[in-house]
């Protein structure tokens, strides 16, 4: 699919943003990476840390303790998360367990959520943009520099998941969040 996947994709050169797509500021450390341990998440109501299946969370909670998570460097905590959203499989929840599988060393099955969150949403900077790395790090360049011109062509030129890409297929280099 990896080689088809851009041509898949022609059809959508101009979708819109994901929402939320381009969040790339690092989350501020909370109970949740300060506190809890195991993918516990901090429920401010209770203040304690609860299993992140606790009924009580919504998934933005459990969205924003997954980034808190996996920007920490705890991927294994933040698939423990994503496992209890209940959004299904929108986009946002692909990207990263894209990008929680490509840290844990699965690269293949990463690699293949990235896919799905692409085709789910073409629009979606940051699948894009955490794709072309994992591509840059299997030493697939021109493949990351298709993914680095769709997301200029999307109007994402200015953007972090542009500009950490560009980066990454000029240093080797990938981010670690």
């Amino acid at each position: 699919m990896r080689f088809l996947l851009p041509f898949a994709l022609a059809a959508f050169p101009l979708a819109a943003f994901a929402a939320g797509s381009d969040d790339t500021a690092p989350p501020t450390p909370t109970e949740t990476t300060t506190q809890c341990k195991d993918g516990l998440v901090w429920d401010e109501k209770t203040k304690a840390c609860v299993a992140p299946e606790e009924a009580r969370l919504d998934d933005d909670t459990r969205f924003r303790a997954v980034r808190e998570l996996a920007w920490a460097g705890r991927a294994d905590e933040a698939r423990r998360v994503l496992a209890a959203m209940t959004e299904g499989a929108t986009d946002r929840v692909m990207t990263y367990n894209a990008f929680t599988l490509r840290k844990s060393g699965q690269i293949e099955a990463g690699l293949a959520a990235y896919e799905a969150a692409i085709l789910h949403n073409p629009g979606n900077l940051l699948a894009r943009s955490y794709y072309g790395q994992a591509l840059v790090e299997q030493g697939e360049f021109e493949m990351a520099k298709a993914e680095l011109a769709a997301i200029a062509a999307q109007g994402g030129g200015d953007t972090w998941a542009h500009q950490a890409l560009a980066q990454a297929i000029v240093t080797g280099q990938t981010v670690n969040w």
